[in-house]
């Protein structure tokens, strides 16, 4: 019986030494993008994101919270503005605006603290194209070996991708929606 024990444990470091080894190959860093053509002016689409109580009327994980704490301070828009939050859903942490160049740009800095523990730059660009503003919503950061391991398993692109086009889609229908006379 003994032996079996050490087989299993034996099996289990080995198990856990490969999926480190395979780990530790994997990049330093991430970066995911996604990219939503509106038709909306650029002045337009830069206000619902250099102000952080418009953003979340369009950001998925704003709006999958239902019943978290959630609380602005700082400046009224851009730079220094920041939303603390806590949920079930978005676990805890803060989004501050750190730098926004009118109608082109606005970087972000999102520190989570539970469910993982991580400090990560987001990017918005605003391009004014032909046919409409295309706004691409990025983000990066530092990838410690925990997330490099669960990179093993989990494809992080498709899953951050997944919900920046559901923010992106969700910033259309609002930016491109019929104004109401009132």
């Amino acid at each position: 019986m003994l032996e079996i024990i050490f087989g299993v444990i034996a099996a289990l470091v080995v198990i856990v030494g490969v999926i480190l080894l395979m780990a530790s190959r994997k990049p330093d860093s991430f970066a995911y993008a996604r990219t939503r053509r509106i038709a909306a002016s650029p002045e337009a689409l830069f206000a619902m994101i250099n102000d952080l109580r418009q953003m979340n009327r369009w950001n998925p994980y704003a709006l999958r919270e239902k019943g978290g704490k959630a609380d602005y301070s700082g400046a009224p828009s851009g730079p220094g503005q920041r939303f603390d939050f806590a949920g079930s859903k978005s676990g805890t942490g803060f989004v501050e605006i750190l730098e926004s160049t009118p109608a082109s740009s606005i970087v972000m800095r999102l520190a989570m603290v539970k469910p993982f523990k991580f400090d990560n730059r987001v990017d918005f660009t605003i391009r004014p194209m032909d046919s409409g503003t295309d706004v691409t919503w990025a983000m990066s950061g530092k990838q410690p070996l925990l997330g490099k391991a669960m990179l093993l398993f989990i494809d992080w692109d498709k899953m951050m991708g997944r919900d920046f086009e559901e923010g992106l889609s969700n910033m259309k229908k609002l930016a491109e929606a019929p104004a109401t006379v009132a």
